[in-house]
């Protein structure tokens, strides 16, 4: 079918957007599927680079639950990006439409949901902090700490917070009280002198801690809604990757409506 300068250029310029998604999305997923069949492989993968860092996430609980995360990630980017790009090349309109309303409802969700949070404010800085709470209640330390925990320790760590509110924010997880030994706070909250080792600077930190060498009293979570706030690139994002989302669902009706037209001058 031959088409005007702009429909060519819009059909090429879908295309090509898809085929980046698309690819994006199939190495996500292969990545994801990888670590859910085999996690031992990048285990020994990762314990040949020496860092302390990366050996936080060397568990196979930590990596199992980056797979699932991953394949979901994957499979929906996968699933989006070849709806865009079969409908576009083969000028297909259902494929077309199915893949511009998908966006569509995809993008009054984001907004839906911003225009919830920002009129709900103070029920979703409640509902948000007890999300937070189920997530602390499986906090421990040692050997064997999952996902949640290193995540926890990382955030505290750099952030130099202590919990939600609070230090007492632990008193939920049974497994830290099991694992605490003398602790009265984890090693994380303390002021560190080596964050990527979580070793405190004052060595009776954990069990004696005070506002001069920890941070039990700082809660993570309004340090860490502060430094959202100022992150100018993370605005930045979200602005561009929301204008993305626009011209995508502006080119696939748009593709539409041309290949309709064309359909019809044909008969």
């Amino acid at each position: 079918m031959v088409f005007d300068c702009g429909v060519w250029c819009a059909k090429y310029l879908l295309c090509i957007l898809n085929f980046i998604f698309f690819v994006l999305g199939t190495i996500i997923f292969g990545v994801g599927l990888w670590l859910a069949v085999d996690k031992h492989s990048l285990i020994a993968l990762l314990k040949l680079v020496e860092s302390e860092r990366i050996e936080h996430f060397t568990q196979p609980q930590v990596i199992e639950q980056l797979a699932y995360a991953l394949l979901v990630i994957g499979a929906v980017m996968f699933f989006m990006s070849l709806l865009g790009y079969l409908g576009a090349m083969r000028e297909s309109r259902c494929l077309l439409s199915t893949y511009g309303t998908f966006l569509i409802l995809l993008l009054v969700a984001e907004i839906v949901a911003g225009g919830l949070a920002a009129f709900y404010k103070e029920q979703v800085r409640n509902e948000s902090k007890k999300f937070l709470q189920t997530t602390i209640t499986s906090y421990t330390v040692g050997e064997n700490q999952d996902a949640t925990s290193l995540m926890w320790n990382q955030l505290m760590g750099n952030f130099g917070c202590c919990g939600i509110t609070d230090y007492n924010d632990f008193d939920n997880s049974q497994a830290w009280k099991n694992t605490k030994g003398n602790r009265t706070i984890p090693d994380a909250c303390c002021i560190l002198k080596d964050v990527a080792k979580l070793v405190p600077r004052d060595e009776d930190c954990t069990t004696n801690p005070s506002e001069s060498n920890s941070f039990y009293k700082k809660g993570c979570y309004e340090v860490f809604t502060e430094w959202l706030i100022r992150q100018r690139e993370l605005i930045i994002g979200v602005i561009v990757t929301g204008i993305v989302h626009l011209v995508l669902v502006i080119l696939a009706f748009a593709l539409c409506k041309a290949f309709a037209k064309y359909d019809d001058m044909r008969l």
